[in-house]
This record gives structure tokens, sequence and C-alpha cells, in this order.
């Protein structure tokens, strides 16, 4: 389908509102459908708390860290907390 198919579709004259729309409809899609997922490695540095994120980055699936309850050599999933934490973060930004 074309725009100019779609546009008569929706009765709607204008042609930038309607690519608009088609491309957050595709990025939505995007998002559900988690396509095009790319894996990014990131080594820890010592004393360091926050770390920089890909800026066409939409969603984190998944941390996973080396030895991370093991001592097998395996990379394992870092749970996530199902509560605020009880100590205060001294670092929060």
């Amino acid at each position: 389908m074309k725009v100019k198919e779609l546009m008569e579709r929706c009765s709607t004259p204008d042609t930038g509102r309607t690519i608009a729309y088609i491309k957050d409809g595709l990025e939505e899609i995007n998002i559900l459908a988690e396509t095009h997922i790319e894996t990014e490695r990131v080594n820890l540095e010592a004393n360091k708390r926050f770390y920089d994120l890909p800026d066409n980055m939409l969603k984190l699936i998944d941390i996973r860290v080396k030895n991370h309850l093991n001592s097998k050599d395996e990379y394992r999933t870092v749970p996530r907390l199902l509560y605020p934490p009880l100590l205060k973060d001294a670092d929060a930004v």
C-alpha cells in the first residue's frame, strides 16, 4: 500500500503527518516483536557506577554477568528488584 492510498483511506490530506504515523507504527511493531536485536558488550571498570547506553537503543532486554552466583565461568542473568531497595543509593543522580 502506498502512502497516498493510506491517506485516502484515512481521509487525511497531510502527507507529513501520515508518514509520521507510519514511522511511529513501525517503531511500535519493532518494540513488540523484538526484531533487529543487537548484542552490546561492555567491560566493567573499577569504581565506575554508571555507563553510557547507545542512543538508538529502544529497550534493554537482559543483563548478564560472568561468575554471578556460580564459579564455572558461566554468564547468568542479573535478577531485577521486585521492590525498591531498602538502602538509599548514595550515587543516585
